[in-house]
């Protein structure tokens, strides 16, 4: 089955993730800000949710069309097929937002939908009542400037969600946006790398994952498992192909600090739900003692920063303590990401390259050095 598919993504990490949708086999991208629409069947849409490492979900297309009253959008939703993906028992629920629209109110725009899909499912099944008790459908439609898209998520939890880190330290960053860094990085299979404030690991993880080409939805369930239009089997197969693409005879370590000790045993705790234990060497240290492990080639940090004045200074010091613990670099390569815009001051050296990243709401600055 051919379908229309579309996957969102954090500003500014759409070249990696158009990378990850083509190797995945996906076709005709289309690239918007903060997402990425583009062609694949039913194999491409499994693979994609087992190895897109940026994405945040997968959802297909079901409909793109403009609508300014109820009326229409009611028409155009009932127009879709979704019979196709959905069965008499099945459950499909409806979310969505609207922005800069006619049809402002998103409840009134939830309830039309939902009504559009069950007369159009009454009419293909004969049946006036929905049980809704068996397989998820997540219906999202989103209204833009009176553009109505109605996408059918297949991804459930968002990709971000591993399932290696049950527990987290306060702050942690999101497992999408530390793998992008990690591209931005360009880590590699024989790479050491290093975190002098590895918190709950997760920057550590994300370049072990992808030295090692482990898929990073191999050890997670997926909404769409339990459609009958997927077969059963494509989700076994894949999950193969992703197992045999795994690389086990390369150099990659990874060396973490923390000054807080609860966080050593975070880290290390996830590296072992993560499968990559083994790859992954954690210490409490202060960044005051810091010192290069042997043959690191890459720094990867995402340091503490504070929203309270006083937080902030504190944290500027620690810049200051990173530049000197860092500096020189002698060859090797250097990312840090913070909201901070007084970092290179405080690190004590320009970055060659930074840009803007999103680490939830809050708008960061990867600084990287070469």
């Amino acid at each position: 089955m051919k379908l229309r598919l579309t996957a969102p993504c954090r500003f500014g990490l759409e070249k990696t993730l158009s990378f990850e949708i083509k190797r995945a086999g996906g076709e005709n991208l289309e690239i918007s800000d903060g997402r990425i629409n583009f062609d694949g069947d039913e194999t491409v849409l499994v693979r994609c949710n087992l190895t897109l490492s940026v994405a945040e979900r997968v959802g297909i297309v079901l409909g793109e069309f403009t609508a300014t009253t109820f009326d229409e959008l009611f028409e155009q939703v009932k127009a879709l097929p979704v019979e196709q993906f959905v069965g008499k028992f099945d459950r499909f629920p409806v979310k969505g937002h609207s922005l800069n629209s006619v049809l402002k109110s998103e409840p009134a725009c939830q309830k039309i939908i939902k009504k559009a899909l069950v007369e159009r499912l009454k009419s293909v099944y004969g049946i006036g009542y929905f049980q809704e008790t068996e397989a998820l459908y997540q219906f999202v439609f989103s209204i833009m400037k009176n553009k109505v898209t109605v996408t059918l998520d297949t991804t459930g939890d968002g990709l971000h969600k591993r399932g290696y880190r049950k527990l987290s330290n306060a702050a942690p960053i999101r497992e999408t946006l530390a793998a992008g860094i990690v591209d931005l990085a360009r880590v590699r299979d024989n790479d050491v790398i290093c975190d002098p404030f590895c918190g709950s690991g997760t920057l550590l993880i994300e370049s072990a994952l992808k030295a090692l080409n482990i898929a990073p939805g191999l050890n997670r369930t997926f909404s769409a498992e339990e459609w009958e239009c997927i077969p059963k089997q494509l989700w076994q197969d894949e999950r193969e192909r992703a197992r045999a693409a795994i690389k086990t005879d390369c150099g990659f370590t990874a060396y973490g600090f923390d000054i807080d000790e609860e966080a050593v045993q975070l880290t290390l705790h996830n590296a072992k739900e993560a499968g990559v234990a083994d790859r992954i060497h954690v210490e409490k240290r202060d960044i005051k003692d810091f010192t290069y492990p042997e043959n690191v080639t890459c720094v990867l940090t995402n340091p503490p920063y504070g929203e309270r004045l006083l937080e902030q200074e504190q944290a500027r010091e620690l810049y200051k303590a990173l530049g000197k613990a860092l500096l020189p670099l002698d060859g090797r390569r250097a990312y840090v990401i913070t909201p901070d815009a007084e970092f290179e001051t405080m690190f004590g050296q320009k970055a060659g390259k930074n840009r803007k990243l999103y680490n939830g709401m809050l708008m960061c600055r990867l600084y990287s050095y070469y």
